[in-house]
């Protein structure tokens, strides 16, 4: 008998200790899984540890209830399992060995041979924002790995089948690259027609046959012009006669042979791949937000330093142990005691929490080291205040090291700044294309207008039928967020709701201090003056750490992209952010601009 598992892999030891919550809840699958979860990380100690080592080493017993195992970065070495199933990383895993060790630990096989059983041969890896990197970087021609992708049906909370919808962008739909799809409760994948074809500029209707291919390798051109700001640096530099004569002799180029046959005579040809050229163009101009590639480069060597702080000692209330080793035998019930556990014991108080500190990998003892100790003796002052003596203070450093030294680090992070002679602004794109989007939704697609009886469950809803939108579906986090895009619909030009990957803005997380985490804004729109960036927050959020941090973030990469578009004519970029009470239908978005502009 084969028991499977499933193995989760978790950002840190806080994330680990929430998702074993809310998988161990009443609300999750009903209380199933309640006490068939391990969660195994450096938050374990004693007793709590022993056990945790216990379940992970028996996961494959069919005598051991465990079905879940989440870990942060302890799996590294010396486990060798058959019975992994099902992989779901909820962690950035960008580096190319860290997505082979992941997958190699559920590549093995539970009979030692394939089985010809596809569901005993498989492993699932389930999708996450990487999910697509992960695909391509494991089908590259030197990886062991071969993969492919199968799509779950989702359910909703109440078990009930989701429709799945996936989707071009609007300028891929424009060209007929592309069409919605969706896959139901019967996993048969449909199109979807959301009533009148979109029209292509310079008159047309969709496209088909030879026209798509032609418009096709057009596109695949542009989006190869486009790596290269000098050719391209904005959209509209597309119908420059340079730009176009590079696509035209890389549509040449491209263009499969059978393409002359089916067009006619050479003249034909040559006439109707310009024309299709020229309105494969011109629906990217106008289809499209210019979104420049943005980095900030440090100039010279960058040096990290801790600036002097007072530790936050409320959480530190530990007390003395009682370290006796005793054996209790189960038959008779007598007790007996075999003297004292021995603590590696230290000279200074201090340095219980020193040689936890240093194996820290973020920071370094040598160059920090007067640091470390000013912080370790903020700690033993405040142990020594409330403990007896001496001797209770060495026992509950002995004891409560490591966690102790966790309360330390993490208020370390927040007082980390790193320095350099400066930084430059490099922009190695003029403009990123769109991907395509993916949704679950409970019912149709809904109009903009549509709001449901329950405001609350907005999220379980995809709308479409947009004019002015550069995708055909949109999901929205909140009805304020459904209202605003009434409001772009009529008055921007353009406009959208980014995905991940496509600002590349990142910003210093108050609540999980030492990341740095991607903003994905609500909005991205196209005016007939700049750009915007949109931010709908709560009204009692607006103040919060982290959504400053981001609007400082966001500010300074319209600075930079307002820079660049001044040097290339391409329009300025602002950010607004707005309080949710602020977004009503009838607002304009020059008023919006006006009152909740954010400079950098």
């Amino acid at each position: 008998r084969v028991k499977p598992f499933m193995l989760v892999i978790a950002r840190d030891t806080t994330h680990a200790g929430s998702l074993l919550t809310q998988i161990e809840s009443d609300s999750f699958f009903n209380g199933h899984y309640k006490g068939r979860v391990i969660q195994v990380d450096s938050s374990r100690t004693g007793a709590e540890e022993e056990e945790m080592i216990r379940r992970l080493l028996a996961v494959e017993s069919v005598d051991e209830p465990t079905e879940i195992v989440i870990h942060v970065n302890m799996l590294k070495e010396g486990w060798d399992v058959t019975n992994l199933y099902t992989i779901v990383p909820l962690r950035a895993a960008n580096a190319r060995t860290l997505i082979e060790q992941s997958i190699g630990r559920g590549l093995r096989l539970p009979y030692g041979r394939k089985t010809g059983v596809e569901v005993v041969d498989r492993l699932n890896i389930i999708a996450h924002d990487k999910f697509q990197e992960v695909i391509a970087e494991a089908n590259k021609g030197d990886s062991p790995i071969r993969m492919k992708q199968l799509q779950l049906a989702p359910t909703d909370s109440e078990g009930n089948r989701l429709t799945s919808y996936t989707a071009p962008s609007t300028v891929a739909m424009v060209l007929g690259l592309g069409e919605i799809l969706s896959t139901g409760a019967s996993s048969a994948t449909r199109i979807v027609s959301l009533g009148a074809p979109i029209v292509a500029p310079l008159g047309g209707a969709l496209h088909t046959g030879s026209e798509r291919q032609i418009a096709l390798v057009a596109m695949q051109a542009i989006a190869e012009i486009s790596r290269d700001k000098n050719i391209a640096p904005t959209s509209a530099s597309l119908a420059s006669p340079a730009a176009q004569a590079q696509i035209m002799r890389i549509v040449t180029r491209d263009l499969p042979p059978m393409q002359a046959e089916l067009l006619g005579s050479p003249q034909v040809d040559a006439l109707s791949v310009a024309a299709m050229v020229n309105k494969t163009i011109a629906a990217q101009i106008e289809y499209s937000i210019d979104i420049p590639r943005i980095s900030v480069v440090p100039i010279g060597n960058v040096t990290g330093r801790y600036v002097a702080f007072t530790l936050d000692v409320a959480a530190l209330n530990f007390q003395p142990l009682d370290n006796k080793l005793t054996s209790h035998g189960l038959q008779s019930n007598r007790v007996v005691t075999y003297g004292e556990a021995a603590l590696v014991s230290e000279a200074r108080l201090e340095d219980y929490l020193v040689r936890e500190l240093i194996n820290f990998d973020d920071h370094s003892y040598d160059d920090h080291a007067d640091f470390i100790y000013d912080i370790a003796g903020q700690a033993v002052t405040h142990f020594q205040r409330y403990l007896p003596n001496d001797a209770a203070a060495h026992n509950v450093l002995g004891n409560y090291a490591k966690p102790i030294a966790a309360v330390i680090h993490t208020q370390m992070l927040r007082h980390y700044v790193e320095e350099s002679a400066g930084s430059k602004v490099v922009v190695s794109q003029g403009m990123v294309p769109l991907k395509p989007c993916a949704f679950t939704a409970k019912d149709e697609i809904k109009p903009i207008n549509w709001v449901p009886d329950d405001k609350r469950t907005i999220t379980q809803f995809v709308y479409g039928h947009f004019e002015r939108c550069l995708y055909p579906l949109q999901k929205f986090h909140s009805d304020t967020e459904r209202i605003l895009a009434t409001v772009l619909e009529r008055q921007a030009l353009r406009w959208f709701r980014p995905l991940g990957g496509q600002f590349n803005i990142y910003y210093r997380s108050a609540t999980e201090p030492g990341t740095k985490p991607e903003y994905i804004p609500d909005f991205a729109a196209r005016l007939t003056e700049m750009n915007l960036i949109i931010e709908t927050k709560a009204a009692n959020e607006m103040d919060s750490p982290n959504v400053k941090a981001k609007a400082m973030e966001a500010a300074t990469w319209c600075a930079n992209a307002s820079d660049y578009a001044g040097c290339v004519g391409g329009k300025p970029w602002r950010y607004v952010l707005i309080p949710h009470d602020a977004v009503a239908a009838n607002v304009t978005l020059e008023n919006l601009v006006a009152r909740y502009g954010v400079n950098a």
